[in-house]
This record gives C-alpha cells, sequence and structure tokens, in this order.
C-alpha cells in the first residue's frame, strides 16, 4: 500500500526511492539507532565494524548495538541480497557472540568507556535484526516460531526526505524451533538465548489472572499508537514514545490470583484518589517502575488504566 500526501482534501502518492547502497542504509540506521530501536551504537561502519575469529576466519558483523535497558547485545544486518537465509545467518551470528563474550564485552567496554563483567551482561536476551529494503516470501514465512530471536525490518526511502522502518510481523508462531530444527548450532544457541511469551509469565491454572491481563492489555494499547509491548523474564513492561525515543510507563507483573502493577512515575506525582499506590523505590523489584499496586479484578479496571495513563502522559509530555 503506496504512502499519500494529503493537500487539501487531495491524495497524491509519495514515490518510493530505491536504495542505491547497502552502506548508506547502514550508516543512517547507526546515526539514529536510539530513535528506531532505542539501542545504543558501539560498532559498525560509522566507525569500525567489529569482527571475531570463527572457524578460523573473520566474522565481521555490520552493526553492534546495547540494549541498556535489557543490559544485551543487538547484532544488525542489513541485506540486498534476497537469497540468504534468515535461520542460518542469525544462528550463525549469535553462536560467534556466545563463543566470543569476552570479545564482545571488551568492545562495548572500550567503545562507550563502561566497566561491564560477564555477569553483568544478560546472554539470554540476545537479539539479531536484519534489515532490507525487500524480503522475500520465504524469508518472511521463515521467523513464524514463537521463540525465534530475530526480528526483520523492509527500510523504504520516499521522496520529500521520508524514511520508514516497517517490522514485519510473523504470520503466526505456535510452534517451537527447537522441536523442528535438529541442527547443532540452532539447538545450542537456543539453550542460552530465550524469547518470552506470555505463556511463560502466566502458568496454565492461572486463568482468571491470564483474562484479567488481556482486558488490561487492551486498554493500554488504546492509550496511544505509540504504545508498545516487551515481554521479559518477569514482567510485561509497555513503552511510550517521546522524542523518538521509547521509555517503559507501565509494568504488570502476573501472579496467580492477580496482577502486581508497576508504575514509572514516583508516588509524590500521581493522583490517587483511593491511596491504593505503595512507594517501592527503596525496596528490591523486577520492574523499573517505583510505585506499585495490585489489580485482582475486573471491576477495578477502570480506576487501575487512570493511573496508568497518568505515568504515560507523563512519558509523552
Amino acid at each position: 500500500m503506496p504512502i499519500y500526501k494529503n493537500s487539501n482534501g487531495k491524495l497524491t502518492p509519495i514515490k518510493e526511492q530505491r536504495v542505491s547502497l547497502e552502506r548508506d542504509l547502514q550508516k543512517l540506521t547507526e546515526a539514529n539507532l536510539e530513535n528506531i530501536f532505542g539501542l545504543t551504537f558501539i560498532s559498525g561502519a560509522s566507525n569500525q565494524e567489529f569482527s571475531v575469529r570463527v572457524n578460523e576466519q573473520d566474522f565481521y558483523l555490520d552493526t553492534l548495538a546495547f540494549d541498556a535497558s535489557k543490559n544485551s547485545f543487538v547484532i544488525i544486518e542489513y541485506k540486498k541480497d534476497k537469497s540468504f537465509s534468515v535461520i542460518d545467518q542469525g544462528f550463525a551470528y549469535l553462536a560467534a557472540m556466545l563463543n566470543n563474550q569476552a570479545a564482545f564485552i571488551l568492545e562495548l567496554n572500550e567503545r562507550l568507556k563502561k566497566t561491564y563483567t560477564r555477569k553483568d551482561i544478560n546472554w539470554e536476551e540476545s537479539r539479531v535484526i536484519f534489515i532490507s529494503p525487500e524480503f522475500t516470501n520465504y524469508q518472511k514465512n521463515a521467523i513464524n516460531f514463537k521463540d525465534l530471536p530475530m526480528y526483520l525490518y523492509e527500510a523504504r526511502f520516499y521522496d520529500n526526505e521520508l524514511v520508514e522502518y516497517d517490522p514485519i510481523k510473523p504470520y503466526k508462531t505456535s510452534e517451537s524451533i527447537r522441536k523442528i530444527s535438529k541442527d547443532k548450532v540452532i539447538q545450542t544457541v537456543t539453550k542460552q538465548v530465550k524469547v518470552y511469551t506470555l505463556d511463560d509469565l502466566f502458568a496454565p491454572s492461572w486463568t482468571d489472572s491470564r483474562e484479567l491481563f488481556n482486558q488490561l492489555q487492551e486498554l493500554i494499547i488504546k492509550l496511544g499508537a505509540d504504545v508498545s509491548e516487551n515481554i521479559t523474564k518477569q514482567y510485561i513492561a509497555f513503552k511510550a514514545k517521546k522524542n523518538g525515543q521509547g521509555y517503559n510507563f507501565v509494568e504488570v507483573v502476573p501472579q496467580a490470583n492477580g496482577l502486581k502493577i508497576h508504575l514509572d512515575m514516583s508516588k509524590n506525582e500521581l493522583k490517587d484518589d483511593r491511596n491504593i499506590t505503595e512507594d517501592v523505590s527503596k525496596k528490591g523489584h523486577w520492574a523499573t517502575g517505583n510505585t506499585k499496586f495490585s489489580l485482582n479484578d475486573s471491576e477495578n479496571l477502570e480506576y487501575a488504566i487512570k493511573l496508568i495513563e497518568q505515568s504515560y502522559n507523563k512519558v509523552t509530555r
């Protein structure tokens, strides 16, 4: 579907331009990693591409990035060739990283002037992003697994200096690649790299909590077109964008008999007429928000979303 420009009620299609050089797309992406993906640039075409030795050969990574919200590495590769295998190359990159952890940490520390150690890195949530002007149907269908730590984005350039990064969403994600593939590299990587789903956070017997979350999730997503969901090992985070960057505004921790909800604003800033929230800024907790309350039934959904909306507004305004 083309993109149109609205001129006094008349829609004019904006012409798409061809990407002339893969390097140009890479440099543009690296210069805007924070705005596009919320990632920190480590190395790539903009300085010097990072490489490691794999099977007696130098293994070059187009862009190496860091997700500070998870303390995990993200490898980004740019493709114009339509014949490459998403699965094979993606797992090869992850295997190279897991087998050369010390080299990745050294690159991170030297480039960003940090002092991370091996135990500080969340290897489990490492990811690979492929960016291309176009993917084939075969490549798009290859990501239809629920535990695949890879993402596809089609980058398109238009007249008037417009650029789009369009995520390719899996058609279905019911099967586990570990059950389908017997490849040794895939089996090894998937034991160390994990993609969490709601099924991991909700036990099968937590049917009431799962239904309550489904209702809450629908209301949260309706708060704005910029709302996105991120499932981690302990909680489900919802992000909103400000100045192109994504920030958590609420995290939901599933429990057997309800939900624990954390807001990313202080209790003093919050208008809470019922006084149901608690300041947990000085208590240990998984989520990023320092104000917490419990939601145990759908009757209190309306009040819960009023509290959550305040945190959303704080992030976006």
